[in-house]
């Protein structure tokens, strides 16, 4: 039964392409592109017209797209001529285009318009796509026009795209929220399920065409992700032919490597991509001093460790459309990566015992190696019926990830049993969807669908202890097995009104019923069952207004959810830090967060500006607690999670781009929100000081074009402290200058990139304050770095005259660890 979902992928995928070579007679296709000679930029709205040869009368027909492309369906075997014309150009034809039913399909390829002789004088070279896009229900960062993130890593292009943040353990918020779903074109990855931070590693800057932020997703989103979604697009080029790239970077602190291959034959598309990284070892030292009231114990550990990380990405797809109204596609994403640490510290500690205050001091040496593998299959058919919009779409996918760790803990003294251990984790997700859009009339516009996705995870951990001078034994008290099933069963209604030109009207629901099984079965026969069911109804509704000067105002209403993934959930215990460990909770419950945001844009000739206010009332929020614990006879500090009240929560944000003179443009970015939870009184005891914090993130950047193809471009983040209920997370800042050339006729670019020249070493610092424990964490990474980068792009292409469907799953719907698993570090 639970394979359901991956079966039906498969017949779709398997039955469909069987059948990809019959093309239906009277279905052949004729495609090209129109672009102007002047400009060398594509004619958007000009008219194609097909004619038989020897006839006069048009039998088909077509107007160019955004990209000067057109496609004519439909087209029975024969002889045409292809008539191109559009107003203040000359008309331009092809002849002898042959239509047969062994070749249906043809692409003319470019199509030159030359403009007629009384408007050469006027005619000038329009504009580029600007970096960031503000649409109506996203904001756009078109991080393939930044020449700043070549050769860095997903991490990088986060860090600059407009609301979000990115600390330096690469842990990803959005205003100041780490509840955020990160999907890659459009649907889930297993390896973000496994660690965001590793994910956002693995995945080169170079291989991002653009990031999507949705801060009030409508009823047709999943729930989940309270703070929004993250939608990361790869690069994958609409164009006929055959064409790929190339690139690198090699730096003072990590090297990546990217390739794309790009097949685009009529009807058919395949795209593969491979992409990773290697850092060179980092050397990382901190230093932890703690003190508990309670038990009156104080703690100190500092040392240091060195870190070793690569990764590995690739994709594969493969797509093809039967006409103009059936597809199919296919693809797979693959992962691999490793992170490493063998580290040594010194430690003391106080502590009372029997009235008489008591001390020790010790080395610790811990090695942990991480690896972690995993994949994304999917299958999706989609149907579109005459009238424009109205579609059907099923879609299939399997997500499989797995994590591995080894540790060893030894100790100088006696009284501390050396210990080694592993923890093998494994995830299988099934999803299949359908999706249906009907416009009812030139007014309404319906949507309906449904989603069923079933997750079943497994943690095993084992661990050995020394005993008789060191031969090591089977712990059963530490040792645990962890199985956790959820099904998510929901379906969704979205009604979109065109109230007039200027005013769009969409309000929706969605109801999700979430079913969860868990049970934790330690060695000694210890077992934890988890098992609950609720249900939850969504609604979403905007409105948005545009006025005649290019200003645009939108409100909106949305609810989330946020459920807890493997990394919150696990009740595997790390102790591979003999002082500061670490342990999911299986009970936690979902968040719920409800949002109204007001937003306002304009354009002024070259400048945009972007701004949005904010209220957002999140209950049951999910957060780490760093406790003081009784452990073996001694006193740790155990970081776990818990529901631990609400928090309301305003904000603001404000984007602006100008361009005061040609080749010079400047851009800013500030958030602001407000915290203060409401902590539920079972925690009263390691909440820090209650009152509200206003946080922050800045942002600005320049960029210049030089003579003879040379880019300057310069930025500045800085994000303040962020703020938990116990104390305070480190603040972040960087400066980076680039230098970017195009070279080989503009197919080949050369980079270098400079981080933060002035600071070698970067210190974070973590505070905790509150009536049971009193804590100050200390760590400084190596952070300065220069690299070179390069890229090169090849193929004689066409542009495709078709855009993609848009295809497969979109799971959005689980609270991800954000990088807390520990494999933290700065890397470029």
């Amino acid at each position: 039964m639970k394979l359901l979902p991956l079966l039906c992928a498969f017949l779709i995928s398997v039955n469909v392409f069987s059948q990809m070579p019959q093309v239906p007679a009277g279905q052949g296709r004729i495609s090209g592109t129109v672009i102007d000679s002047l400009t060398k930029k594509p004619v958007e709205y000009a008219s194609v017209a097909l004619t038989a040869v020897g006839g006069t009368k048009s039998v088909n027909g077509a107007l160019t797209d955004a990209k000067g492309a057109f496609v004519m369906d439909k087209v029975a075997p024969g002889n045409y001529k292809v008539s191109v014309s559009f107003m203040g150009y000359k008309l331009q034809e092809v002849n002898d285009v042959v239509i047969t039913g062994a070749k249906p399909d043809k692409n003319v390829g470019r199509i030159i318009l030359a403009p007629s002789a009384n408007l050469l004088k006027e005619v000038a070279v329009t504009g580029e796509v600007p970096m960031i896009e503000n649409r109506v229900d996203k904001v756009v960062y078109n991080a393939e026009k930044d020449a700043t993130v070549s050769g860095g890593n997903a991490g990088d292009v986060l860090r600059k795209v407009p609301m979000l943040s990115v600390d330096q353990d690469g842990n990803v918020s959005l205003r100041g929220s780490q509840n955020v779903r990160i999907l890659i074109n459009g649907k889930p990855s297993g390896a973000v399920a496994a660690s965001t931070a590793d994910a956002m590693r693995m995945l080169p800057a170079d291989q991002i065409k653009n990031v999507e932020v949705i801060t009030s997703p409508s009823a047709k989103y999943d729930a989940e992700g309270t703070g929004g979604i993250i939608n990361i697009i790869t690069k994958k080029r609409e164009i006929s032919g055959v064409s790929g790239s190339i690139s690198g970077g090699v730096g003072t602190r990590q090297n990546n490597g990217n390739a794309n291959l790009n097949i685009n034959k009529n009807r058919l598309s395949i795209t593969a991509n491979f992409g990773g990284n290697a850092s060179w070892p980092q050397t990382t030292r901190t230093m932890n001093n703690s003190f508990s009231p309670i038990t009156d114990t104080r703690s100190m550990q500092q040392g240091e460790s060195e870190t070793n990380r690569f990764g590995g990405m690739g994709s594969g797809n493969v797509s093809y459309d039967f006409d103009d109204n059936n597809s199919v596609s296919t693809g797979i994403r693959v992962n691999k990566g490793r992170f490493k640490t063998d580290g040594s510290s010194f430690n003391s500690r106080t502590f009372l015992q029997e009235g008489v205050m008591l001390g020790e001091e010790y080395d610790f040496a811990n090695k942990n190696e991480t690896t972690f593998s995993g994949f994304d299959w999917n299958a999706d058919y989609t149907h579109k019926f005459k009238t424009q919009g109205h579609e059907f779409s099923i879609a299939g996918q399997w997500s499989h990830s797995k994590n591995e760790t080894d540790f060893s803990s030894l100790y100088s003294i006696l009284s501390r049993p050396d210990q080694v251990g592993n923890n093998d984790a494994s995830n299988d997700e099934y999803t299949i969807q359908a999706d249906y859009s009907l416009p009812l009339n030139k007014v309404f516009k319906l949507e309906l669908g449904g989603k069923t996705i079933i997750r079943e995870i497994t943690s095993n951990s084992l661990f050995n202890t020394a005993v008789n001078g060191g031969t090591f034994q089977y712990n059963p008290l530490l040792s645990n097995i962890y199985d956790y099933n959820q099904d998510v069963v929901s379906g969704y209604s979205v009604l979109s009104v065109q109230a007039s030109k200027s005013v769009g009207i969409q309000v929706g629901g969605r109801v999700e019923n979430t079913k969860i099984e868990g049970q934790s079965d330690g060695g000694n026969s210890t077992q934890l069952s988890v098992s609950n069911s609720y249900t939850n109804f969504i609604p979403s509704f905007a409105i948005s207004k545009t006025f005649s000067n290019l200003q645009t105002l939108r409100l909106s209403y949305s609810k989330r959810i946020q459920r807890p993934s493997l990394q919150y959930l696990n009740p595997f215990r790390d102790i591979s830090n003999d002082q500061f460990q670490r342990q999911g909770n299986p009970a936690l419950s979902p968040e719920v967060s409800q949002t109204i945001e007001l937003g306002f844009s304009k354009m002024i000739k070259t400048s945009m500006i972007n701004t949005s206010v904010y209220f957002r009332h999140t209950a049951d929020i999910i957060e780490s607690i760093i406790r003081p614990e009784v452990y073996e006879g001694r006193t740790v500090n155990l970081t776990s999670y818990d529901n631990i009240g609400s928090n309301n929560s305003v904000g603001a944000s404000f984007f602006g781009s100008v361009s005061p003179v040609k080749g010079t443009t400047f851009r800013g970015n500030f958030d602001i929100y407000s915290y203060k939870p409401s902590t539920n009184r079972s925690f009263s005891g390691l909440a820090g000081e209650s009152k509200t914090y206003a946080l922050y993130k800045a942002y600005i950047s320049g960029s210049v074009t030089l003579p003879k193809d040379l880019i300057a471009e310069t930025f500045y983040i800085l994000n303040s402290p962020r703020r938990t209920f116990q104390g305070e997370s480190p603040s972040f800042s960087m400066w980076q200058v680039s230098f970017s050339k195009q070279i080989l006729n503009k197919k080949a670019k050369i980079g270098v990139n400079v981080i933060d020249p002035f600071n070698e070493t970067k210190h974070f610092k973590t505070n905790i304050n509150s009536p049971e424990l009193v804590q100050v964490q200390d760590f400084g990474i190596p952070f300065r770095s220069v690299g070179i980068n390069f890229s090169y792009s090849f193929g004689k292409t066409n542009f495709n005259p078709q855009p993609r469907k848009k295809r497969g799953v979109t799971n959005d719907d689980l609270k991800q660890d954000g990088g807390q698993t520990g494999q933290g570090g700065m890397a470029n």
